[in-house]
């Protein structure tokens, strides 16, 4: 789920440095965010024994779901990084390295390709949709995830405002577009995609506890940025981190926009 960036730009710092690991960012990810990828897929049309491609497979739960859902289909699991990835998982799954802004696949190979909190980070995610519609079968699916953040200054308390500001700003100087998500779906028709499906997942401090786990777990491996880069102060950050899990803290920063299409069948 992060392709497109090196190894090295994964954080490993926290405000206690060290004490979390990257990767169990990605499983809480997973956790909240696996049965709506997966709910997506299962209202699909596919095939009994699809060819599955995941872009930035990340920790690999999607492409290993998918393995197992159709035994008799294939998966092949991409990721510039793929330390954190399986392949003895499943006889039909492959992982493969690479960096899906310059990698080719077999086009009308894949009945469905996935990407989801990748596409947001590229310098040109129009192409890689254009891209990815070759790569489909006729009739195949892609769906694509990524996240729109909403307007920091409308969050519901100072802090929220100050911390969602900042973290934003900071995703941003590292190259990822904020608002993309929001284009999303206009830009799978302009990739000549049909029959194109949108849903929206709030996230935010209070909406699940999955949430709060997610943002405290990320705050405390990357809190330190903020703060080293002066966009909060550790008394901010502190504050915000106390509201987690109570209720006057509840807030909605980002929606997940999942969206999906198909190629026309010839």
């Amino acid at each position: 789920m992060a392709d497109g960036a090196s190894a090295e730009a994964y954080s490993t710092g926290s405000l206690t440095r060290g004490t979390f690991s990257p990767l169990d960012q990605l499983r809480l990810f997973e956790r909240k965010y696996d049965p709506v990828t997966r709910a997506i897929i299962e209202a699909l049309p596919l095939d009994q024994a699809p060819r599955c491609l995941e872009l930035g497979a990340g920790a690999g739960s999607m492409s290993y779901w998918l393995a197992e859902r159709a035994p008799e289909g294939e998966v092949l699991a991409v990721d510039i990084d793929v330390s954190r990835l399986e392949s003895h998982r499943a006889a039909n799954l492959t992982v493969h390295q690479a960096d899906i802004v310059s990698e080719e696949f077999e086009e009308g190979a894949y009945d469905l390709v996935l990407a989801r909190a990748v596409v947001e980070h590229l310098k040109d995610p129009d192409a890689l949709l254009t891209r990815a519609t070759r790569w489909l079968a006729p009739g195949g699916w892609l769906v694509v995830e990524d996240f729109y953040y909403l307007p920091a200054e409308h969050a519901a308390t100072a802090v929220g405002r100050t911390l969602v500001g900042g973290y934003v700003r900071r995703m941003e100087d590292q190259g990822a577009d904020m608002g993309w998500a929001r284009h999303l779906p206009a830009a799978l028709a302009r990739a000549g995609l049909e029959s194109v499906g949108l849903r929206l997942t709030p996230a935010g401090p209070g909406q699940s506890p999955a949430d709060d786990e997610l943002i405290g777990l990320r705050l405390r491996q990357e809190g330190h940025a903020l703060v080293d880069g002066g966009m909060v102060t550790a008394d901010e950050l502190a504050d915000f981190m106390g509201l987690l899990g109570r209720p006057e803290g509840r807030d909605m920063t980002t929606l997940m926009v999942s969206a999906w299409a198909r190629r026309p069948a010839e």
